[in-house]
C-alpha cells in the first residue's frame, strides 16, 4: 500500500493528497472545492472536537447554534468585516425551483426572488451580535460565553483537502464582556486553550503570537494565533483568537447598563479552530508509509492481530487471551480492536493499520503463545519487541504515553532545527529558498514593508511571538530601526 504513496522528498504535495485519500480520511465530492470526510477522518475530528469541547466547558463556555444564513445587510454594518469577507461569500438569491416548461430540467423560479439576499455564513459574528443585542441589557448578563460547532462556507478558488475547502467544519466562540480587560483576558485564555490542546493532544509544538495589522481578522483590534511548522518547512496557522474591541457591539447596538446605571457598549472576542487541524496532523507527523497519529486523539489506539494456523486449540487460546487483553485495556480507557476477520491475511492487516496510523499493533501467533510473548510494534518508530504476556497490558499503556511524548519531541526538534535568525536581506532570501522553516528577523513595523517582502519572497509575517524580547536592530528590507524580531515563513 505504501508504494501507492508518493515519497515526501519526491513530491510533498502529492504525498499529502495520497495519504489523505488512501488512509481514508477524506474524498473529493461532486461539488467543486468541497470534500467528503470519511469515517476515519471524521472519527479523528470527533476526538479533537470532544476534547476541545470539554476544555471550553471547563472554562465556563456553553454551546449554542445560530442560523446558517445571514441577511446581506448585516455584513454591511461592520465595514472592515464585510471588506474582509466580501470576495468569499456565497449568496442565496431565490427560494424555489420549478420544472423548465421547455423541457430543460429544473430551473430557478424567477418569481421566487428573495427581498433581501442571504449570505451563507463565512463566519457568524454578524448574526450572533444581532442576537446578542436582545440578550444583553445589564452587567448581570455579562460575561456571555457562547461557542458554536458548525460548518461555514468561504468560496475558495484553489482548494486542498482539509487545508482549504469551500465548506469546512469548525467551532467559533463569541463572547461579550463588561470591560476591555476582561475581553483581552478571554482572548489570551482561549489562545492558551488552543496551544495546550495542540501540544498535549496533537503532539504539535506551536508558537503563540499576535498577527500584524495586515494579517489580523477583519473587524478585530488584535488577532492572536498559534503557528505550527510542517515537515516541508511551511507554516500553518492552527488556531486564532480575536479581540474585537467594541466594533461589533457598536455596529449592532449591543449596550449594557453597568453597576452605576451608565450605558456602555460591551467588549467582544471571537476564536476558532477548524478541520484544518486534521491536515496539520498529517503534514506534521506522517511518513511515506502513511499516517502517524498521536495516541491521545487516534480513533484506534491499539489493534490486536491474530496469526492463526490450522490448530483449532491454538486458535481458541489466542482468541481467549486477545479478548481478555482487550477487556483489560478498555477498562483503562484505551481504544482497542481485536481484528480476527479471516477475510484478510495478517500481512495485509499490518499494512492497513500502518497506513491508518494506529499507534500500537500487537501480533499474537501460536508460537508466541507457547513462549508467553506477543510481538508489539509501535507506529512512530516502527520498532518491534517481544513482550511477556503477563505484563503486556502494562507495557502497552506506558507505550502509548511514550509514543505521544516522542512524537511531540520529534516535532519540536524539527521546529527548533528549522527556526533561524537572520540579519540581512540576502541571508533572509537564501534561508527561505534553501532551507525554508521559520525565519526570525527584524521588520520596521510598516504594512508597506510587510507587503513588499511578501511580494518579493511569498513569505509572510506569521506572528509577533508573545514571548518576544526587545532587541534593537535594523529591518532586513529597508534598514530602518526595529525594536524586535518577528517570525516569517512561507505558509499554507
Amino acid at each position: 500500500m505504501s508504494k501507492e504513496i508518493k515519497s515526501r522528498k519526491e513530491d510533498y504535495s502529492q504525498w499529502y493528497n495520497d495519504i489523505v485519500l488512501k488512509a481514508g480520511l477524506a474524498d473529493y465530492s461532486a461539488v467543486k472545492g468541497c470534500m467528503v470526510i470519511k469515517p476515519h477522518g471524521y472519527a479523528l475530528w470527533e476526538n479533537m472536537r470532544d476534547e476541545l469541547d470539554k476544555k471550553f466547558k471547563e472554562t465556563g463556555h456553553q454551546n449554542a447554534y445560530f442560523p446558517l444564513f445571514i441577511p446581506k445587510s448585516f455584513l454591511s454594518k461592520e465595514a472592515a468585516h464585510v471588506e474582509g469577507f466580501a470576495k468569499e461569500c456565497a449568496v442565496v438569491t431565490h427560494y424555489r425551483l420549478k420544472n423548465d416548461p421547455n423541457g430543460g430540467g429544473v430551473i430557478v423560479d424567477p418569481e421566487a426572488k428573495l427581498e433581501e439576499e442571504l449570505i451563507v455564513r463565512p463566519t457568524s459574528e454578524t448574526i450572533i451580535w444581532n442576537t446578542y443585542k436582545d440578550w444583553i441589557q445589564s452587567y448581570r448578563d455579562l460575561p456571555l460565553l457562547i461557542n458554536q460547532w458548525a460548518n461555514v462556507v468561504r468560496w475558495e478558488m484553489r482548494t486542498r483537502l482539509f487545508l482549504r475547502t469551500t465548506e469546512f467544519l469548525w467551532q467559533e466562540g463569541h463572547t461579550a464582556h463588561a470591560t476591555r480587560e476582561e475581553a483581552v483576558e478571554e482572548t489570551e485564555k482561549m489562545l492558551e486553550v488552543y496551544a495546550t490542546f495542540a501540544e498535549e493532544f496533537m503532539a504539535l509544538p506551536v508558537v503563540r503570537g499576535v498577527k500584524t495589522a495586515n494579517e489580523r481578522f477583519a473587524g478585530a483590534e488584535d488577532t492572536y494565533c498559534i503557528e505550527a511548522l510542517m515537515q516541508d518547512g511551511k507554516a500553518l496557522q492552527a488556531g486564532t483568537s480575536h479581540f474585537l474591541g467594541q466594533n461589533f457591539a457598536k455596529a449592532f447596538e449591543v449596550q449594557f447598563r453597568d453597576k452605576d446605571n451608565k450605558l456602555d457598549y460591551v467588549w467582544a472576542t471571537s476564536w476558532g479552530v477548524s478541520t484544518r487541524l486534521v491536515g496539520a496532523l498529517v503534514m506534521a507527523h506522517s511518513d511515506d508509509e502513511g499516517l502517524v497519529l498521536p495516541p491521545k486523539i487516534a480513533p484506534l489506539q491499539v489493534v490486536i492481530v491474530p496469526i492463526f494456523n490450522k490448530d483449532v486449540a491454538a486458535q481458541e487460546k489466542i482468541n481467549n487471551y486477545a479478548n481478555e487483553l482487550m477487556a483489560t485495556l478498555r477498562k483503562q480507557g484505551i481504544r482497542v480492536k481485536y481484528d480476527n476477520d479471516d477475510n484478510q491475511r495478517p500481512g495485509w492487516k499490518f499494512a492497513e493499520y500502518e497506513l491508518k496510523g494506529v499507534p500500537v499493533r500487537i501480533a499474537l501467533g501460536a508460537r508466541d503463545m507457547e513462549n508467553n510473548v506477543a510481538e508489539v510494534a509501535r507506529r512512530d518508530t516502527k520498532e518491534k519487541a517481544n513482550i511477556a504476556l503477563d505484563g503486556l497490558a502494562t507495557h502497552v499503556t506506558q507505550l502509548l504515553v511514550d509514543i505521544q511524548s516522542n512524537m511531540f519531541n520529534k516535532a519540536l526538534q524539527f521546529r527548533n532545527e528549522n527556526t533561524r535568525k537572520v540579519d540581512t536581506w540576502d541571508e533572509f532570501v537564501r534561508v527561505l529558498d534553501e532551507q525554508a522553516g521559520f525565519v526570525s528577523a527584524h521588520w520596521d513595523g510598516t504594512s508597506e514593508t510587510e507587503e513588499k517582502i511578501k511580494e518579493l519572497t511569498k513569505a509572510t509575517i506569521r506572528c509577533i511571538p508573545l514571548n518576544n524580547e526587545q532587541e534593537a536592530g535594523k529591518c532586513i528590507h529597508t534598514g530602518n530601526p526595529s525594536t524586535q524580531r518577528v517570525l516569517f515563513a512561507r505558509a499554507y
